[in-house]
C-alpha cells in the first residue's frame, strides 16, 4: 500500500541483541555467531569469534542526552533504538518521521575464516532482518542487506537472494572483491546491481590505510618502484575531500573507469554530511588538471573523458544529518543528490526532536527542495511505494 512520506531518514541503524536473531543460524554453527554476556560490573558485552570483547555503548546515545551519556556502557535492556520492531515504530512516531533506511552490521565477522560458516551467518541475519524485523511494517522499516564482501560472486549471489526476499538496498563494506581498491572482478557485481535494479550504499567509507607513501589506492598500468615511485596520484585528489566520508572510494571509482563502464550505476554514501563536497569537487578538478599529464606518462593512467566532479555529480548521492553549511551550499551539491537522515539511535541523533533541527536548518529552503531532500530523493532512489 502506497504511503505518504514527508520525513524519511536515509540513514538509521538497527542495534539488536544477538539472541534476537541467532536462532536463524543452524545449530551446528551457533557457537560461532555473536553472543551477549554480562560483565561483573553489570555492563553488557558482545563476544564474537576472533574479535576483542565489545562493551562500549557509543552507538546507543538516543534518549540519554549529552549530560547522561556514558560511552563505556553497553546496556541493551534500557536502550532506545535497540528493541523490537514495534518499539522502533513507536520511536519513529515519537520523532515525527514516516520511515527509515536501516543499516545493520552485527553479522559480518571477517575473523571467521571458514567461508561456509561466514556466509551462513550473514544469510541468517539477513533472513531475520527482512522476515522478522522489517516485516512488522516494510514501508517504514526499510532494511539494507548486509553483503559478505568476500568476493564478487559471493556478493552477487547474496544480493540476488536478498532482492528476492524484498530488500530495497545493499551495503558494501569493501569493494565487491573484498579488497580496498577496485579490481576487474568487481564488474560482475556492478553489472548485477544494475540488472537487478538494486540500490548500492556505502556507509561513510571503507576502512583503509592512507597515511603512507607506499599505499596506492589503485593498480596503475605502470607501477614505478623505488626512488621513481611518486606519491600516489589518487591520494593527491582524494585528500582534497574527507577520507572517512567517501572521498577515497569516489576517486577510485572514477579513475578505474567504473562509471564509464557502468553509466547507470548510482551509489549512496550515507552519514557523511555535505558541506565539504563543493570544496572537494572544485579542488579535485583543479588537482586533476595539474597532475593528469605526469600520471599519464609515468603511471600509464589515461586522461578522463570529463572532469572528476562531473562523474560524481551524475553518479554520487550523499547523506546529510546535521549540517547547516551543507544546506546553504545544497545547490553546489545538487538538490536531487542529497538525502536527509537522523542517524538514530547513534551519537549525533536529535531524537525525539529531529524535526526541530529540520525546522532550524531548513528555514528559508523552498518547499519543493525541502521535500526532495527530506523524503523525495530517498523514495526515488530506493524505489519506495509512495503516494
Amino acid at each position: 500500500m502506497a504511503r505518504k512520506y514527508r520525513y524519511f531518514s536515509a540513514d538509521s541503524h538497527v542495534e539488536r541483541l544477538p539472541e534476537t536473531w541467532t536462532h536463524r543460524v543452524p545449530a551446528k554453527l551457533r557457537d560461532r555467531a555473536p553472543r551477549r554476556i554480562r560483565l561483573a560490573d553489570g555492563r553488557d558485552a558482545i563476544v564474537d569469534e576472533g574479535q576483542p570483547l565489545e562493551y562500549r555503548g557509543t552507538n546507543l546515545f538516543a534518549g540519554k542526552g549529552a549530560e547522561n551519556f556514558d560511552p563505556t556502557r553497553l546496556d541493551f535492556e534500557s536502550a532506545v533504538g535497540a528493541g523490537s520492531p514495534q518499539q522502533r515504530l513507536a520511536e519513529q512516531d515519537a520523532d515525527g518521521i514516516d520511515g527509515e533506511l536501516l543499516f545493520a552490521t552485527e553479522a559480518r565477522n571477517t575473523k571467521i575464516k571458514d567461508r561456509d560458516a561466514f556466509l551462513t551467518i550473514i544469510q541468517a541475519f539477513n533472513d531475520y532482518f527482512i522476515e522478522e524485523y522489517c516485516a512488522a511494517d516494510p514501508d517504514r522499516l526499510v532494511g539494507v542487506a548486509v553483503m559478505p564482501d568476500s568476493g564478487a560472486e559471493d556478493n552477487v549471489a547474496e544480493m540476488k537472494r536478498c532482492k528476492e526476499k524484498g530488500f530495497k538496498a545493499v551495503r558494501l563494506h569493501t569493494f565487491p572483491s573484498g579488497k580496498s581498491f577496485p579490481t576487474p572482478e568487481d564488474d560482475k557485481f556492478w553489472a548485477a546491481a544494475i540488472d537487478l535494479d538494486m540500490p548500492v550504499t556505502i556507509h561513510t567509507s571503507f576502512p583503509r590505510r592512507t597515511d603512507e607513501r607506499d599505499v596506492y589506492l589503485m593498480k596503475y598500468p605502470n607501477d614505478p618502484q623505488g626512488e621513481d615511485r611518486p606519491f600516489d596520484f589518487l591520494q593527491r585528489l582524494a585528500r582534497q575531500g574527507i577520507y572517512h566520508c567517501g572521498a577515497v572510494e569516489a576517486t577510485q571509482l572514477i579513475f578505474t573507469g567504473v562509471f564509464d563502464r557502468f553509466p547507470k550505476l548510482k551509489i549512496f554514501w550515507a552519514e557523511n554530511n555535505i558541506g565539504w563536497i563543493p570544496y572537494f569537487y572544485q579542488q579535485m578538478d583543479q588537482t586533476y588538471k595539474v597532475n593528469c599529464h605526469w600520471a599519464d606518462k609515468l603511471l600509464g593512467l589515461p586522461k578522463l573523458k570529463k572532469l572528476p566532479s562531473e562523474y560524481l555529480r551524475e553518479h554520487a548521492h550523499w547523506g546529510v544529518f546535521d549540517d547547516p553549511i551543507g544546506i546553504e551550499l545544497r545547490h553546489r551539491v545538487g538538490i536531487d543528490k542529497i538525502m536527509w537522515s537522523t542517524d538514530f539511535p547513534h551519537i549525533v541523533t536529535r531524537w525525539p526532536k529531529s524535526l526541530e533541527l529540520v525546522e532550524e536548518q531548513f528555514s528559508g529552503v523552498p518547499d519543493n527542495e525541502k521535500q526532495a531532500i527530506l523524503a523525495g530523493n530517498a523514495v526515488k532512489f530506493f524505489h519506495l511505494d509512495a503516494m
